[in-house]
């Protein structure tokens, strides 16, 4: 058998074999990574930023003290608190319990405007002169500071900006320069509203200490004189409600006395 070269003639070369079997990997395609998407935040100027600030303002402050004053004075005309000099305290509470709720309602009452002289009436008829003057100061003190802590947080950066009335500035002139005498008097003076004075009181630069030492001690004269009355107010023919009667004219007069001798000071611009 010939060979492929003598057939041929000549000499053939073969084809070369192959060296090394190529391998074909398949490249796989990149696998999207999907990063999670962080919650839109608003910028300096967006909604949320300036709707805090509205609620942050003044006036917003204001508003809400005016709504939550409303609804404590409707709350009181719903509930008729007055009703307990006819009707009595609930059986089931008595003693030192019956007098500390009694101290919490006498308080949040004088902040819905309710007059004190109404509610120390009350507090001698319901409790006797000794409990009755503990629970009527008790709770003069705590609608005192829960009414000067509202003007104070919600309506003093609303308000100041507008005592600019002669009269006006020479009364808050009074309550920061001198606000511990100047609180003392309106509470011996019984015809300062309670409510008007702790406000005013709110929106001047008056210290919270001066503020409600001067409430409690200025109230003691007045308060007891009420509670006595309303304590005795079944023999009014005693001398014990004959006293009470007379603590409670003698200030209003002397008080009238040195409000008008110490008129110029109010009006010196």
């Amino acid at each position: 058998m010939l060979d492929a070269t003598t057939r041929s003639g000549g000499t053939a070369t073969a084809p070369p074999r192959a060296t090394a079997t190529e391998l074909v990997v398949p490249t796989l395609a990149p696998v999207p990574v999907i990063t999670p998407v962080a919650p839109a935040v608003d910028a300096p100027g967006g909604l949320a930023a300036r709707c805090a600030r509205v609620l942050r303002s003044p006036w917003s402050r204001f508003a809400l003290l005016v709504t939550l004053l409303a609804a404590a004075a409707s709350s009181v005309l719903l509930f008729e608190p007055q009703k307990l000099l006819a009707d009595g305290w609930p059986p089931q509470l008595g003693g030192v319990t019956a007098a500390a709720v009694f101290a919490v309602a006498y308080g949040l009452c004088t902040v819905a405007f309710v007059p004190r002289p109404l509610l120390n009436l009350a507090a001698g008829a319901l409790f006797g002169s000794q409990w009755g003057i503990t629970a009527a100061l008790a709770g003069t003190v705590l609608g005192a500071g829960i009414a000067f802590g509202l003007g104070r947080i919600l309506g003093q950066d609303a308000l100041r900006p507008l005592l600019r009335g002669r009269l006006l500035k020479a009364a808050d002139g009074q309550l920061s320069r001198h606000g511990m005498r100047s609180m003392l008097a309106a509470r011996l003076f019984p015809g300062v509203p309670f409510w008007a004075a702790n406000y005013c009181a709110a929106v001047s630069r008056m210290g919270w200490l001066s503020f409600l030492v001067a409430t409690a001690l200025g109230s003691i004269p007045n308060t007891a004189a009420y509670v006595v009355a309303g304590a005795r107010a079944s023999s009014p023919t005693s001398p014990a409600f004959l006293i009470a009667m007379a603590c409670i004219a003698l200030p209003a007069l002397v008080g009238t006395v040195v409000a008008w001798r110490k008129r110029h000071h109010l009006r010196r611009p």
